[in-house]
């Protein structure tokens, strides 16, 4: 499978020659493959949004370079502007960031600056909706007589509607109440399976990227500290809460189980698979 991202060995300083510079990447490598759902996660001040910010050509790198099919997106001044077009943003609440006087022209924001046609864009304001959730009834409505997590929708939408080969959660559910939560992220699953577009979603959540990526990146002090399937990262439970991580939830009461002697696998991270090994345990107690 072709990589969609390649990151070469990515460096990023703040403040250079002041006495508050700071290395935020340090010789950072990795790639993203096309099509999948990556989670990015490490504790506060590891550099996942000076990473992401990078990743559309929003910051500059210090040294490195990020490669979007292959290409450099610093080749030159048309790559890095087409680079925010081709990677979607969504940072952390992005409903701050409304200011359009109706819910379908905040929408339709990023489509415009694309220079497409007026039915090129009402058609992708209307898809962009229906995959973010937002409802049709409130699109000529003001976006500040919404409720907060319909803010939020709307300005998800608004960059699905610029239809990003790649797009990127900064903690998309940030706030949210749990069931508003598993909705977003269903929203957010559908539009990915729907699309076929690579996703990068940057979370706090142990369960919620456990059952999203496909992929999880850890960070820590800037560094890449661990990549691999969630059975695989979760597997290293002792390292993760070194560097100041959890575990999902399922995956610590497994680690318990497996401490008091049970023969359960303490890199289980979801209900199904928690499930099925319970019923295998009750199972053999009973032929016992």
């Amino acid at each position: 499978m072709a990589a969609a991202i390649e990151i070469r060995d990515l460096c990023h300083t703040y403040s250079v020659g002041t006495p508050f510079e700071h290395d935020a990447i340090k010789h950072m490598n990795f790639t993203v493959e096309k099509g999948e759902f990556l989670g990015v996660i490490g504790h506060t001040g590891s550099g996942k949004s000076t990473l992401i910010q990078h990743l559309n050509g929003l910051l500059k790198p210090t040294s490195g370079d990020v490669l979007l099919d292959g290409e450099s997106i610093r080749r030159d001044k048309q790559a890095t502007r087409q680079a925010h077009f081709r990677v979607g943003l969504v940072f952390q609440y992005p409903e701050y960031q409304l200011f359009e006087d109706t819910v379908f022209q905040d929408i339709a924001f990023g489509p415009k600056n694309m220079g497409l046609n007026e039915e090129e864009i009402r058609q992708r304001v209307l898809r962009a909706a229906g995959f973010a959730g937002v409802d049709p009834d409130v699109l000529d409505k003001s976006p500040f007589d919404l409720s907060g997590g319909q803010k939020r929708r709307v300005a998800i939408a608004g960059v699905i509607a610029m239809e990003p080969e790649i797009i990127i959660f900064d903690e998309p559910t940030a706030g949210l109440d749990p069931s508003a939560r598993a909705s977003l992220l269903c929203n957010i699953r559908s539009y990915q399976k729907a699309s076929g577009a690579t996703v990068l979603m940057v979370s706090h959540s142990m369960d919620d990227v456990a059952v999203m990526a496909d992929r999880l990146l850890v960070l820590n002090e800037g560094q890449v500290e661990m990549l691999g399937t969630p059975a695989e990262v979760f597997a290293k439970a002792e390292r993760l809460q070194q560097i100041g991580l959890t575990v999902p939830q399922v995956t610590s009461l497994f680690l318990r189980l497996k401490e008091l002697g049970l023969p359960v696998d303490p890199a289980t991270y979801t209900v199904e698979d928690a499930l099925r090994q319970l019923l295998r345990l009750k199972g053999g107690a009973a032929d016992a």
